[in-house]
């Protein structure tokens, strides 16, 4: 279709998934319901209710489903694209961005671009333009190491071990880990293993768990601690999330 924006509305059940794949245009990824879990070559992302994930046009990923999701996606055409981020990265949606979306959906694919379609697209550009950028992705390490701590805390997010003790599982100094850690992520393990526990008790949050039920889950004491550093790293309260 000749159209800047065109949508797809799709149900799905709880652990079913889209293996990878990419599209010729940029994807706003929402669900009105349900957690979404997806995956690129670089990052993985949790996607809660009321946030959205913006991907560039071309960029390889996987769709995970937690839950019953209600997937509302738009597809934006190079030019509408541009209101956008450059990179792959979750959006905090506005009531009016979802009341927009919504409306979208109910629009003929060949919708009137000098009518009431070419009017909600425009907001919808607009809204996203303005949208709040949120943490959500966890970088995915490369290093062959690196992965297979990622994966073990991935598996057991709460998990206490230290990097010492990772390091001789995955049969590298600590310093090596480190290193690599910050060359391949950006951010040294600890932070990166915060951002992996706060990403995951999200996911939690949006299933409807209780805060303090999500803080421990995910290897926090205490739950005041937990919404200190969920609010520090998200900008919002963990009540928020849900």
């Amino acid at each position: 279709m000749d159209r800047p924006l065109s949508v797809f509305a799709r149900d799905y059940a709880d652990g079913e998934a889209v293996p990878r794949h990419a599209h010729e245009r940029a994807q706003l990824l929402y669900a009105t319901r349900g957690v979404m879990r997806i995956a690129t070559d670089a990052a993985a992302f949790v996607v809660p209710p009321g946030h959205a994930l913006w991907m560039p046009a071309g960029e390889p990923h996987r769709v995970g489903i937690e839950g019953a999701v209600a997937m509302r996606a738009l597809f934006l055409r190079g030019d509408a694209a541009s209101a956008g981020p450059v990179a792959t990265t979750v959006l905090a949606v506005s009531p009016l961005l979802k009341e927009l979306i919504l409306a979208a959906c109910a629009e003929p694919l060949e919708w009137d671009e000098a009518g009431r379609g070419g009017h909600l697209a425009a907001l919808i550009r607009d809204e996203i333009a303005r949208a709040r950028t949120l943490p959500f992705g966890v970088p995915e390490p490369r290093d062959a190491r690196l992965a297979r701590v990622a994966a073990g805390l991935r598996a057991d997010p709460a998990s206490p071990r230290r990097l010492e003790e990772w390091a001789e599982e995955a049969g590298a100094s600590p310093r090596t880990l480190e290193r690599l850690f910050l060359a391949e992520t950006g951010m040294g393990f600890a932070r990166w293993r915060q951002r992996l526990r706060l990403s995951e008790a999200a996911a939690r949050l949006a299933r409807g768990e209780a805060p303090a039920r999500a803080a421990a889950a995910v290897g926090y004491a205490s739950a005041p601690a937990f919404g200190a550093a969920f609010r520090a790293a998200f900008g919002i309260t963990p009540g928020g999330a849900r």
